[in-house]
C-alpha cells in the first residue's frame, strides 16, 4: 500500500531542526505601573524563554521585554521593547518590589574555579557583587523549583535565599601538612583552627540527597543577606529534622515562612512527588522561634502570600499514596491563625465540569489585586485551563472553557493583569496578556497577543473519549471514562492509510494535555498518526480515576490503551498493520506490557527509561514507595515487602512477558489474540510473534535506574528478539539534554520506519 511518510533521514533532520526553532516560555514578571508625561499608564513585562540550539547542543535561555499601555481593566496598546538577549550565567534573578533594584545569583568560572556571586543592580549600575563561594558560609545556592527561593524583603533591605548547608572540610587520617610558620604560637593557633574546621576520617561518608533532578541537594538552609552590611547569615531555629524551602518573608518582615520536609528516617525522591510529609512553618527573626502553621500529617507545597499580606494559600495532599493526585487548596489566615479548605478533593467530575485541582505548583503570583481570588492553571481532563477560585465562597470559574486552545499556563498576575503562555498540538507557545474580570462580572477575558506563534495548518487534532465496557470496567470505581489526543496530517492522499504511533504517558498519575510537543508535531508532519492516551489513573479526571489504577497497573492501564487504539483503528484512515508504540518511564512500562500481552499487534516498540521489573527496581530507585503503592499495597519506610508482595510486583511487571513475546501463534490465548489481530491464523506455528524493541537509557537516571532497561535488553537478547539500546551519559530520567533528545528522536523515527516497513 502506498505511503506518504517521510523516510529520508536528512529530510527528517531538516524538519526537526525547523520545528525546534520554536521557543517556550518559562517566566514573566510585571513591572510597576508607570505614568507617562502625557498621563498614560504602562507596565513593562519581562519574559524568559528557552530554545534548543542544535549546534551548541544546549538549551539557550534568552529574555525579551514588552511594554503594555493600559487603564485599570483593559489593554490600550502593547508591543515588544527591543530584541531578545541571551542570558548567561544567571542562576536566579528577582526585581525588588519597587522595581528600583534587581538581585542576581550568578555562576561563573574565575581562574578555572567555579564560583557563585550575589549581585545587586540599581538602574544601570552594579552596586554590589558578593563572592558567596569565598565567604564559605554555605554551599551552592539552590536554583530549583522544589526548594529554591530568591525573595526581597518588603522593606527591600534584605534578600532571602536557600543554599546547601556548609559541610566541614575532611581529610585522611594519614594526610599531613607542614605550614610555613614564623613562631611556635602561630603553629599552635593553626592547629587549633585546623582541628575545629577539619574532620578526619569522613571523606567518604554517604550523604543522602533528594533524588532525581535534585542530586547533591541534601541539607538546605535559609540564608539572609543584609544588603547594606554585606553580611550573610543562616536563619536559626529551623528544626534539624526538616529540610526548608519555598521560603518567603512574613508580613511586616518579622520572620520567614517556608515549607519544611521531614527527612527522617531517610529522604525519598521529591521531584514530581509532592506527597512527601511536609508542613508550613514560620521562623521568627528576633527570637529564632519556629512555629508550625499546618498539620504534620499531610503534604503541603507552593504557599503564596496575598497582596494585602493577610492570607496564605497553599496546596495540600495526603502523604504517600499516588505521587501526583487531586489536591486541596487551603488558606491560612495570618491574623486569626485559622486554616480553611477552599477547594476540597474532587472524587468525580462535578456537573459544571470541574474535575479538581491537579498541580505541582501555583504561579509565583496567583492572587487577584483585591486579595479575594486565586488564579490556578491546571489540567481538566485532556486540557489545561485557567480557573479562578473565590477564596470566600470556594466557587470556581473557568476563564478558558470556550477556547479552542488546549493548553493555558499562568506565568504571572500583577494588579489583575495576567500574563499567560498558551499552545495547542498544532501551535507552538504564544505570549498573551489580559485583565482578570471583576469578582461578580460576567465579562470574558479579552486576550491581547504580545508574541504571536505560527500555527501549523497541516496538523489536525481532536480529543477522543472512551468508555470501558462492562468487563473492562473497574467494579470498585465504576463508570469512569478516559480520553486521548489524536493528531494526524490534515491532507492525506487518496488511497493512503496512515501508520499510527501510540504514546501512553508516564507517571502513571500524570496527563498529556492538548499542548505543543516537538516530537509528536514532527512525527505528524512526517505523515504519522499520533495517539496520546490518558488512560484511567491520569490526572484531571477526578481522584477516583487516580485511585482506580492502584493495584491494577499492567492490566487496567494496558487494557485502556489497547481499547483506545482499537477504537481509533475502526476509522479506515489508519493502517492496522502499521502500528507502533512508544513510551517513557511508566509509558515504557506500558509499551513493554502491550507487546507482551498483544503479541504481533505492534510492529515496533520504543521504551525510554522504562520500568521493567517492579521487584528489582525497589532497591535502587529514589522512589521505592512508588513500586509498593502502584502494586496495590500501603508503603511504610520501616517495613520491607513480604514474599507475597514481591511476587505481586513481579507479576505486574512486563519482564514476565519476555518468554511469551516469541511464542508460536498457536500458543497465544485465542480470546485475546483473535479479537485484536483477527487477520492472523492462530493455528499456524510457522512464524513466531515478536516485536523489535529500541531502548533509550539515561546513565544518571535515579528514578528508574538504567539497570531496569539493561535487564530487559539482556532478556530480549537471550530470546534473540531484535533489540537495540542507546546509552546517554550525563542524562537523567527525562533524557532532556539537547543532544540526547535530538539523537533519540532521529533513532526512534528511523526504528519505527524500519520495522513498519515504510
Amino acid at each position: 500500500m502506498e505511503s506518504q511518510v517521510m523516510t529520508n533521514p536528512e529530510e527528517i533532520a531538516k524538519l526537526y531542526r525547523e520545528l525546534s526553532l520554536f521557543p517556550s516560555l518559562s517566566r514573566a514578571d510585571v513591572g510597576p505601573v508607570v505614568t507617562s508625561q502625557y498621563g498614560g499608564k504602562y507596565s513593562n513585562i519581562y519574559t524568559e524563554w528557552s530554545q534548543r540550539d542544535l549546534e551548541r547542543n544546549e538549551n539557550v535561555k534568552f529574555c525579551r521585554q514588552y511594554i503594555v499601555f493600559h487603564d485599570d481593566k483593559s489593554v490600550v496598546y502593547s508591543g515588544a521593547s527591543g530584541n531578545c538577549t541571551e542570558i548567561k550565567g544567571e542562576v536566579l534573578s528577582k526585581d525588588s518590589p519597587s522595581g528600583e533594584m534587581k538581585a542576581v545569583v550568578r555562576e561563573c568560572t574565575v581562574k578555572g574555579e567555579e564560583k557563585q556571586f550575589l549581585e545587586i543592580w540599581s538602574k544601570n549600575i552594579k552596586m554590589k557583587s558578593i563572592n558567596l563561594t569565598a565567604l564559605k558560609k554555605h554551599g551552592k545556592v539552590y536554583e530549583d523549583e522544589q526548594f529554591g527561593s530568591l525573595v526581597w524583603s518588603h522593606s527591600e533591605t534584605h534578600l532571602l535565599y536557600v543554599a546547601e548547608k556548609k559541610r566541614p572540610e575532611t581529610k585522611s587520617f594519614f594526610q599531613t601538612e607542614l605550614p610555613e610558620l614564623s613562631s611556635i604560637e602561630d603553629e599552635e593557633e593553626t592547629l587549633r583552627v585546623e582541628k575545629k574546621d577539619t574532620v578526619k576520617g569522613e571523606q567518604f561518608v554517604y550523604y543522602e540527597d533528594w533524588g532525581e533532578a535534585l542530586v547533591g541537594k541534601s541539607c538546605p538552609v535559609l540564608c539572609v543577606l543584609d544588603i547594606e552590611g554585606d553580611n550573610v547569615s543562616m536563619l536559626e531555629g529551623v528544626p534539624d529534622s526538616i529540610s526548608p524551602g519555598q521560603a518567603f518573608w512574613a508580613p511586616g518582615d518579622t520572620g520567614v515562612v517556608f515549607v519544611g520536609w521531614w527527612h527522617e528516617p531517610f529522604r525519598l525522591g521529591l521531584k514530581y512527588c509532592p506527597n512527601r510529609r511536609s508542613s508550613l512553618f514560620y521562623v521568627d527573626l528576633t527570637g529564632g522561634k519556629c512555629e508550625q502553621l499546618s498539620s504534620d500529617t499531610s503534604a503541603v507545597y507552593s504557599p503564596r502570600l496575598s497582596p494585602d499580606q493577610c492570607r496564605i494559600v497553599y496546596l495540600e495532599c495526603s502523604v504517600y499514596g499516588p505521587h501526583m493526585q487531586c489536591c486541596k487548596l487551603c488558606m491560612y489566615d495570618w491574623y486569626t491563625k485559622k486554616t480553611s479548605v477552599i477547594v476540597d478533593i474532587v472524587g468525580r467530575p462535578r456537573e459544571d465540569g470541574f474535575t479538581g485541582i491537579y498541580s505541582s505548583q501555583l504561579s509565583p503570583q496567583c492572587w487577584s489585586a483585591d486579595s479575594q481570588r486565586v488564579v490556578v492553571a491546571c489540567p481538566q481532563r485532556s486540557r489545561k485551563d485557567l480557573l479562578v477560585v473565590d477564596t470566600s465562597t470556594g466557587s470556581i470559574t473557568c476563564l478558558t472553557a470556550k477556547s479552542e486552545i488546549g493548553n493555558w499556563c499562568l506565568l504571572n498576575i500583577e494588579r489583575d493583569l495576567m500574563v499567560v503562555s498558551c499552545s495547542s498540538p498544532n501551535c507552538p507557545p504564544s505570549l498573551r496578556v489580559g485583565f482578570l474580570p471583576g469578582k461578580d462580572s460576567q465579562e470574558e477575558v479579552v486576550w491581547v497577543t504580545l508574541e504571536e506563534s505560527q500555527t501549523l495548518p497541516d496538523i489536525d487534532w481532536q480529543i477522543k473519549t472512551f468508555t470501558p465496557s462492562g468487563e473492562q470496567d473497574n467494579h470498585q470505581y465504576p463508570g469512569i471514562n478516559y480520553e486521548a489526543v489524536l493528531m494526524k496530517p490534515k491532507e492525506v492522499k487518496e488511497g493512503v492509510k496512515l501508520p499510527l504511533i501510540v504514546f501512553p504517558h508516564g507517571g502513571p498519575h500524570s496527563v498529556i494535555v492538548a499542548e505543543w510537543i516537538l516530537s509528536t508535531s514532527v512525527l505528524c508532519r512526517m505523515g504519522f498518526g499520533v495517539l496520546l492516551v490518558n488512560y484511567r489513573g491520569s490526572l484531571g479526571f477526578g481522584q477516583d480515576s487516580i485511585l482506580s489504577l492502584l493495584g491494577n497497573v499492567g492490566s487496567q492501564d494496558v487494557m485502556d490503551v489497547q481499547c483506545a487504539v482499537e477504537s481509533v483503528l475502526l476509522d479506515d484512515e489508519f493502517d492496522r498493520q502499521k502500528v507502533a508504540v512508544s513510551g517513557g518511564s511508566h509509558g515504557g512500562f506500558l509499551a513493554c506490557h502491550l507487546i507482551g500481552q498483544y503479541p504481533g499487534f505492534y510492529k515496533a516498540c520504543v521504551a525510554r527509561n522504562p520500568v521493567i521489573n517492579l521487584a528489582s527496581m525497589i532497591g535502587s530507585t529514589d522512589i521505592p514507595d512508588w513500586c509498593i503503592v502502584e502494586a496495590g499495597y500501603d508503603y511504610s519506610p520501616d517495613c520491607l515487602p513480604d514474599p507475597a508482595v514481591w511476587e505481586q510486583m513481579l507479576n505486574k511487571s512486563p519482564i514476565k512477558y519476555v518468554p511469551q513475546v516469541c511464542l508460536c501463534k498457536s500458543q497465544v490465548h485465542t480470546s485475546n489474540f483473535t479479537a485484536v489481530v483477527g487477520v492472523y491464523n492462530v493455528s499456524s506455528c510457522l512464524i513466531k510473534v515478536w516485536t523489535p524493541v529500541l531502548l533509550t537509557l539515561g546513565e544518571d537516571d535515579k528514578r528508574v535506574p538504567s539497570k531496569q532497561g539493561i535487564e530487559y535488553y539482556k532478556a530480549l537478547k537471550a530470546k534473540q528478539i531484535p533489540v537495540r539500546l542507546l546509552w546517554y551519559p550525563g542524562n537523567n530520567h527525562s533524557l532532556s539534554k539537547v543532544d540526547a533528545e535530538s539523537d533519540g528522536f532521529m533513532n526512534i523515527s528511523l526504528w519505527i520506519i524500519q520495522h513498519l516497513s515504510l
